[in-house]
């Protein structure tokens, strides 16, 4: 089931995430022993400056680390095969609109092996790859990654995987709903990243014994990973998107006033009593397109999810939401458009099409009506940015 590489964790790519999770592995940056370390994505501007830098600039709790990228930034996918680095367990943590370049590497990865004569199910030199952007797509991109496997096929760049090896390949496919957080300052080379509290992540998809040793390798590295009892990515990631779209989608909606002028909320301020109702409303319809498409079971009881829920926001009160970062950084960088960041596009789009599926017009039309208040926001935004002669940039907890 693994390779002769076990115990080695990826991390792709060095971003806000990524560089929480390799903080917590590392044991807070004191165990750098080549086990763990990042994967850049191919083309990477970002990775190209931190090689460039020499080192990553991690703040924690007992000051700033400058850990050299010597030994810790390994090139993209197909090159670390090639110089015999690829992981056990493969964290990819880029942004969800990135998620599809991030597969298609995969894919050329398996053609890379096959190559080399060694796609065969015994021995599969794969890592267990855990997706963990955030957003609502796990069974939508593995059918993009199915699919794309199969042009392959018919391209004669793999062979024909069909019975035996798609369902190795795919059940290696896993996807990681998190709580960890972190902060990105700066950019570039220049960037200080800031890792939040050790925070759990769940791990779905696949067989209990995929899942059970992707925990195993993770938990042995310090990391706080554990599997889901009935292995649903869905559900995980219908849980996780309430508690995004009232932190990131609401709170967009909060801190833009109508001169569009960016505020810095925490999520304490977008959870009091006079945003209760519109939390609910929110839930409600998530609830409602979830039990529809069977991410929710009858036995799951509103009220329970809504309490869960909102003590996991209470839990988190004093973070900035992350679309709040990316709105404020496209300002700063004068780019800011009136469009959704990945997140709301990863979850937005996909309540939509869920709701129009399945029959429920009043929450399509819901979600509808909040993507067109926050475009409006964001269009009063931008309008403003580009009339500021001077941004400042606050510090932002990725949730």
């Amino acid at each position: 089931m693994v390779s002769e590489k076990a115990g080695r964790v990826g991390i792709l790519p060095a971003g806000a995430l990524g560089v929480s999770f390799f903080y917590h592995l590392t044991r807070q940056a004191r165990q750098i022993d080549g086990e763990v370390y990042f994967l850049e994505r191919a083309g990477s501007a970002s990775a190209k400056a931190l090689r460039q830098r020499g080192e990553i600039l991690i703040a924690g709790d007992e000051g700033l680390h400058p850990v050299p990228t010597a030994g810790i930034l390994k090139p993209d996918l197909v090159a670390s095969y090639e110089e015999n680095s690829l992981p056990d367990v493969l964290l990819i943590c880029p942004n969800p609109d990135q998620l599809t370049g991030a597969m298609g590497n995969l894919v050329e990865l398996l053609e890379r092996i096959h190559h080399k004569g060694r796609l065969n199910a015994a021995g599969l030199p794969f890592p267990l790859v855990v997706l963990c952007s955030n957003g609502i797509y796990y069974q939508r991109l593995r059918l993009w990654f199915v699919e794309k496997l199969e042009e392959s096929v018919l391209f004669g760049r793999l062979p024909e995987l069909w019975p035996d090896l798609m369902g190795v390949i795919v059940g290696r496919l896993l996807r990681g709903v998190t709580l960890q957080s972190g902060i990105r300052e700066g950019s570039g080379g220049a960037t200080v990243y800031r890792p939040g509290p050790r925070a759990i992540t769940h791990v779905a998809g696949g067989n209990e014994a995929i899942r059970q040793r992707c925990c195993e390798i993770l938990q042995e590295h310090g990391g706080w990973f554990e599997q889901t009892v009935n292995g649903s990515a869905t559900r995980l990631e219908f849980d996780k998107a309430m508690l995004n779209l009232a932190a990131n989608t609401l709170g967009q909606l909060y801190a833009i006033d109508d001169r569009g002028r960016l505020a810095t909320l925490a999520i304490r301020d977008m959870i009091g009593p006079e945003h209760q109702a519109a939390i609910r409303e929110l839930f409600r319809h998530v609830f409602q397109i979830g039990l529809a498409v069977k991410a929710y079971g009858s036995e799951d009881c509103f009220e329970d999810i809504y309490a869960q829920r909102m003590e996991s926001l209470r839990l988190h009160e004093r973070h900035i939401p992350s679309s709040l970062q990316w709105v404020d950084l496209k300002c700063r960088l004068g780019t800011l458009e009136p469009e959704l960041s990945p997140t709301e596009a990863w979850l937005l789009e996909p309540l939509i099409r869920f709701a129009r599926g399945v029959g429920l017009e009043e929450s399509a039309h819901y979600f509808e009506d909040l993507k067109e208040k926050l475009l409006y926001k964001l269009q009063l935004a931008a309008k403003a940015c580009r009339n500021r002669d001077d941004q400042t940039a606050g510090q932002y907890r990725v949730i």
